[in-house]
């Protein structure tokens, strides 16, 4: 049967991109379908501009911090709309390329929908495919309570016209701690409700709880261990009932309760294509769906929500597709990072997890960072290694300090290679810097995984 394409995408973020552009350099007949931001949610309404965000958050905090340093510095008055002025700048510019990087596809600034396995509807206009990639992302959790309405979502905190006094989060996962951290730097008071006692739900341990230490250190409020019942209106303020009783009266309640995968309305069940409970794409370890000819990488699959996996995804399908086959990526082991204040960098397992398997070493290093010895500033790092104990290769490298992205970033090379306590222990560390102290933590802080009698002998 003859196809109008031999591939069409259905979303034009980084994965979809990637994968379009793969494809079209090998040959195939490559069409994609963007309806809102190319480049995605990352590029637009995501890890770019809440970078930026950080950043913008962090100049607050140096000037006051170079006090100790002998600066004679003083706080100014943020401007939020300059920012904001400037992040829509960096942006255009970054949608810009993406479409750029589409020049060897058809390119269709539409919402696309699936009409049956082969058949795309693209505003309107009917288009087939001999194969499709559904890679549409997600969107934000709208909340289910009275008063909804009156919040808003990560997508909004973007585009805000002027900066609230008082902000109220509901969440404690990554959206929720990173904005929580922007807007605390910026100088907004900041109140945040998580269903646990600690924030971070999947992460170590004990980085959740260093984390919940240093909320507190910058002055946000973290009511733990309870969950909104409504959220009323007073005027141009809002007040936040909590289950526990609790009241809070603030000027902005930013709901950051997760995302789900966006798959609403996109003709799915038409096609033959099936969804989890919760509205993801069902794929097999090849990114096919249940429908042979059709596949869906990135957050609509709801398995690793990370941008260089949708794209490390994007690239294999198209290799594997239409190329000479597919480029190896290892997605065990995907390190991450959490942009709150300060920052958190991981790769491997978790302790828990680790403990799972069978008895693991536990190294930990707490200290204040060299800045802060001189800034005052009341700010700890906390470095942990997860070692495997019978193999005593490192399983787990866990930190929030200062520069944690970029640490974890080489640490992470280490650890997919496979390499060994002992390994780390002969690496010459640079000095005077946090990072050396990964490869001289010595002292085994506990063990985990056995009884508690077996560990102290």
């Amino acid at each position: 049967m003859s196809y109008d394409f031999d591939l069409f995408v259905i979303g034009g973020g980084s994965g979809g991109v990637r994968c379009a552009r793969i494809a079209a350099g090998h040959g195939a007949r490559v069409a994609i379908a963007e309806e809102r931001h190319w480049g995605g949610t990352c590029v637009n309404i995501g890890c770019v501009p809440k970078k930026l965000m950080v950043m913008a958050s962090e100049y607050g905090a140096a000037l006051h911090d170079s006090h100790g340093f002998g600066w004679d510095t003083q706080p100014g008055r943020h401007d939020w709309k300059k920012l904001v002025a400037a992040k829509d700048r960096e942006i255009s510019r970054l949608n810009g390329i993406y479409k750029q990087l589409m020049s060897g596809c058809t390119v269709f600034d539409a919402r696309a929908t699936l009409v049956d396995a082969h058949t795309i509807d693209v505003a309107g206009q009917h288009v087939t495919a001999d194969k499709i990639v559904i890679a549409t992302g997600g969107r934000p959790v709208r909340p289910a309570f009275a008063g909804e309405e009156l919040c808003i979502v990560s997508d909004d905190a973007f585009f805000l016209e002027s900066l609230p006094d008082h902000i109220t989060i509901l969440g404690g996962g990554y959206i929720a701690v990173e904005f929580a951290c922007i807007f605390a730097g910026l100088g907004v008071l900041v109140d945040m409700v998580i269903r646990q006692q600690l924030p971070l739900r999947g992460f170590d341990e004990d980085i959740r709880a260093a984390l919940a230490d240093a909320l507190e250190a910058d002055g946000i409020t973290v009511h733990r261990g309870t969950t909104v019942a409504s959220v009323e209106a007073d005027g141009p303020a809002r007040r936040v009932h909590l289950v526990n009783g609790t009241m809070i009266e603030t000027g902005l309640v930013f709901s950051a309760l997760g995302r789900q995968a966006y798959t609403q309305g996109l003709g799915l069940d038409r096609a033959g294509v099936d969804t989890d409970g919760f509205g993801a794409v069902e794929v097999d370890g090849e990114n096919r769906t249940s429908q042979g000819n059709i596949y869906a990488i990135g957050d609509v699959t709801d398995r690793l929500n990370l941008t260089p996996v949708a794209i490390a995804e994007g690239h294999s399908l198209a290799d594997r597709l239409f190329g000479p086959g597919p480029r190896r990526w290892d997605l065990d082991r995907v390190a991450s990072a959490v942009f709150s204040t300060p920052p958190i960098g991981t790769v491997g397992l978790t302790e828990a997890d680790a403990a799972k398997n069978g008895p693991v070493d536990i190294y930990i290093s707490r200290f204040t960072p060299m800045r802060h010895v001189l800034s005052g500033r009341a700010r700890k790092t906390l470095m942990k290694l997860v070692v495997d104990q019978a193999s005593q290769r490192v399983v787990g490298a866990h930190m929030l300090g200062e520069d944690a992205a970029e640490i974890m970033q080489g640490l992470s090379i280490a650890i997919n290679a496979g390499a060994t306590k002992a390994d780390f222990d002969r690496t010459v560390g640079i000095h005077p810097t946090a990072a050396e102290e990964f490869v001289t933590m010595r002292t085994r802080t506990r063990v985990a995984g056995v009884p508690a009698v077996k560990a102290a002998e």
